[in-house]
């Protein structure tokens, strides 16, 4: 395993040099910080994290707080998980995930300890316990999704109400007139979701702008709930002709569930969704939806809560940021 010495003696510079290129304590050329990076690139060397948070105060680590919910659907919660871990690695940070149900406590442990440099809350709810432990610690961090209470916080979310109104207005233009809206779980609004009735609320808006009947239900996240729930829908509504399914475990168990009614999309049914291309392309889902952008609410979110580690001053002021919605037309409405 290569040391630092190993490093100075191929870049050709004292032990110290290699110490302040790592540490940014002093200026160095930036020849002389090529060498070392080069060195360091060839020799696979890897600092010691004792010994830089010795010298820097930083870990380099950024915690990543997340609860699994067994009565949710895992596979939404995990794609944002990874553009979160890989923009943390290009940028210099490694991950550590805390999935302690305790929220606070947990908090407070890895940040009063200097475990982490900074921590990201996944899974926020509209009066998070966590945020007023998140607002004590010394630690910044940075909300993926929108609570209640903002004050303080930088925060990165999808616009989703934009997105409920652009997907009725895709339906609206291609006359459209009774819509079903299958919504989240309802113990995703009690947990307090704010997406979900974010969504819901514009959707039932913007329908009724239009005059457009529509017709929400709460889907459910586990089968064979599901299939049932979305048979029972249907079944209630025979007239209409445009789905909008904002329910991730809904929507990947949904060509199955139409293939069993021989449902035709969109010959019988135009069918439009919410949801990242990498979700659709593992549950191979062929439809109409806006992108739910996890790969740049997470990018946005690790480089947002990095700037405000490196210079918490130079940062400015705390962030409210939405994500504007886009829609990938993939042919399933008419």
């Amino acid at each position: 395993m290569a040391t630092i010495e190993d490093v100075a003696r191929q870049a050709g510079v004292s032990r110290s040099t290699v110490s302040y290129a790592l540490s940014g304590k002093r200026t160095i050329s930036s020849d002389t910080r090529r060498r070392v990076q080069q060195a360091i690139s060839d020799l696979g060397f890897t600092p010691n994290a004792g010994a830089r948070a010795l010298a820097t105060s930083q870990t380099m680590v950024l915690g990543l707080l997340l609860q699994f919910h067994q009565d949710e659907f895992a596979p939404a919660m995990l794609q944002y998980v990874l553009p979160i871990s890989m923009q943390a690695r290009e940028l210099g940070y490694d991950i550590l995930m805390v999935t302690d149900p305790d929220g606070p406590s947990a908090i407070h442990r890895i940040a009063d300890s200097h475990m982490v440099d900074g921590i990201v809350l996944l899974d926020v709810t509209a009066d998070d316990p966590r945020l007023e432990a998140l607002r004590a610690v010394s630690k910044p961090g940075v909300l993926l999704g929108l609570a209640r209470d903002t004050r303080g916080l930088d925060i990165v979310d999808l616009d989703f109400g934009e997105a409920a109104r652009m997907l009725v207005d895709h339906l609206q233009e291609r006359g459209h007139r009774e819509l079903l809206l299958i919504a989240p779980p309802q113990h995703v609004v009690d947990r307090g979701g704010s997406y979900a009735w974010r969504f819901r609320d514009a959707a039932v808006e913007r329908a009724a702008r239009y005059g457009l009947q529509i017709h929400v239900y709460h889907g459910e996240s586990r089968q064979p709930a599901i299939a049932e729930s979305v048979h029972a829908v249907l079944d209630a509504h025979p007239g209409a002709t445009g789905l909008i399914v904002h329910n991730d475990a809904t929507i990947a168990a949904l060509p199955p569930i139409l293939r069993e009614r021989g449902v035709r999309v969109p010959d019988d049914l135009s069918v439009v969704s919410l949801y990242s291309r990498d979700f659709g392309e593992e549950f191979s889902l062929p439809y109409t939806a806006v992108e739910s952008a996890a790969d740049d609410l997470g990018r946005q979110a690790v480089s947002r809560l990095i700037a405000r580690i490196a210079s918490a001053a130079d940062a400015g002021p705390p962030i409210l940021r939405f994500v504007a919605p886009v829609l990938r037309d993939r042919g399933s409405t008419r």
